[in-house]
């Protein structure tokens, strides 16, 4: 699949898009360095969502935690603990910037859509048309616990409930008429008459009947994001998102894969095959050489994969409690216990562990690695490593054939994680006619270069939402 003739270039003119993504609840954020800073400090959101937007960057997105992630019986401390309520913090960096997204990750599962709808109408109205919703879903019952619904939804109803709550969010955020509010004091009334529409919708998860209570902002609607995966979740998104995240940025051909996947599946769902924007999540580690950024990474590593780290993700695979050993020494000996309940939430050990564990003893003694190097090399492989120049020449190639629309960066140091990549890498890009060099509009909808929304296609019926 890779494309190796330099004239043959489908998309010679396009431009790379950025967001960044504040994670929250992980360990790939590094907290232990001396350069870290807190994760639920508000001057820290400030910080990256200012950089951000200083660095041109489409948007800034905020992970969601509805529970802390827990390992038999007791919370995993080994994560970086923040997530606030999203569009709370989303509202008040909307008042420190001016151009750069908001993008709320919202549950469809633990929501309801007359709420959820009018509070991302109300971000998208207070930064003038720059809200996104990140729309995800939850099956696990350890989740349901908070809301005392432990298990009622099953797996493959998660979509359809999402799909439905999307219907009607929609239809809320098409009640009002465009141009139907008062504009001066001499008006009769403060809006034409019949300018709010009645919604009702009867569904399988949704009985809604209410008139919304805000107009529509700057740019119609919340712009919708996506990241299910599964073929259900690329369907879903196919049929209703703006923008899809993946895990597929790193290797060229994979990314391609999945790119032409997705753009099969919108002309199956009667949309153009660009409709819908790719920003797989990465990290970009940057050095002045191509040895440093190297040297670099391996730091990184080592601080996100720290020894308790090691034997937490190792101990999760073996399915017993490592914390006892030693990390920098060699795999346990002990067999991996093989057991249906994995003890775990949110940290989820894999279905039969033998045969990884195999792999890990085979590699380890090829290589001579200790545990950790071991967990670090067959971990995820996590974003991408060069110089500025070379990286750019990189996602110009990623780009321009086809393979993503950009990247969502997620920082591996908080506050300052983007400054190398907005002082450093963007320069490269911009001259690589790459990246613009100034926003040339003024909601998060303009800087992806979306089309109207869905609804906004044809005449939609406002009165019923299904």
């Amino acid at each position: 699949m890779t494309r190796t003739d330099p004239l043959d270039v489908p998309r010679p003119d396009a431009q790379l898009h950025f967001g960044v993504f504040f994670q929250g609840v992980n360990h790939w954020t590094i907290w232990s360095a001396p350069d870290s800073g807190s994760q639920i400090d508000p001057a820290s959101f400030r910080r990256v969502a200012q950089t951000a937007e200083r660095g041109l960057f489409d948007a800034f997105f905020l992970g969601e935690g509805l529970r802390l992630r827990e390992v038999d019986g007791k919370i995993h401390e080994l994560d970086v603990a923040g997530r606030p309520d999203a569009i709370t913090q989303l509202a008040a960096l909307a008042a420190v910037t001016r151009r750069v997204g908001l993008v709320s990750t919202s549950n469809s599962t633990f929501n309801e859509p007359a709420d959820l709808a009018r509070r991302l109408s109300g971000l998208d109205l207070l930064s003038e048309g720059r809200a996104g919703w990140n729309v995800v879903t939850t099956d696990n019952a350890w989740t349901g616990a908070n809301f005392r619904r432990g298990g009622y939804l099953d797996h493959a109803d998660r979509y359809r409930r999402a799909e439905e709550f999307l219907t009607v969010a929609r239809a809320l955020w098409d009640g009002w008429e465009d141009g139907t509010l008062a504009h001066s004091a001499g008006a009769r009334t403060w809006s034409t008459p019949g300018a709010a529409h009645q919604v009702r919708h009867r569904g399988a998860q949704f009985d809604v009947d209410l008139a919304p209570t805000l107009p529509r902002s700057a740019q119609g609607h919340p712009v919708i994001f996506q990241a299910g995966d599964s073929g259900e979740g690329r369907d879903f998104a196919a049929r209703n998102a703006d923008v899809i995240f993946s895990a597929h940025g790193t290797d060229f051909d994979d990314a391609l894969a999945f790119a032409e996947d997705i753009r099969t599946r919108l002309r199956a769902a009667g949309r153009p095959d660009d409709d819908l924007r790719i920003l797989p999540g990465t990290e970009i580690i940057i050095g002045a050489t191509e040895e440093e950024a190297q040297e670099k990474k391996h730091w990184i590593r080592l601080q996100q994969v720290t020894p308790a780290t090691a034997l937490g993700i190792a101990g999760l695979l073996w399915g017993i409690d490592l914390s006892g050993r030693d990390a920098d020494g060699p795999l346990p000996k002990e067999d991996p216990v093989v057991s249906d309940n994995d003890g775990s939430f949110g940290a989820r050990r894999v279905a039969d562990p033998r045969e990884v564990v195999a792999e890990w003893r085979a590699k380890a003694a090829a290589h001579g690695w200790s545990l950790r190097e071991t967990v670090i090399a067959l971990g995820p492989q996590r974003g991408h490593v060069g110089t500025p120049s070379a990286l750019a020449d990189k996602f110009a190639h990623f780009v321009r054939h086809g393979a993503v629309d950009g990247f969502n960066v997620t920082p591996y140091l908080i506050p300052d994680g983007l400054d190398d990549i907005v002082d450093l890498l963007v320069p490269e890009l911009q001259e690589r006619g790459l990246y613009r060099t100034d926003y040339t509009g003024t909601t998060l909808r303009d800087h992806l270069g979306l089309r109207a929304p869905l609804t906004h296609r044809s005449a939609p019926d406002h009165r019923q939402a299904g």
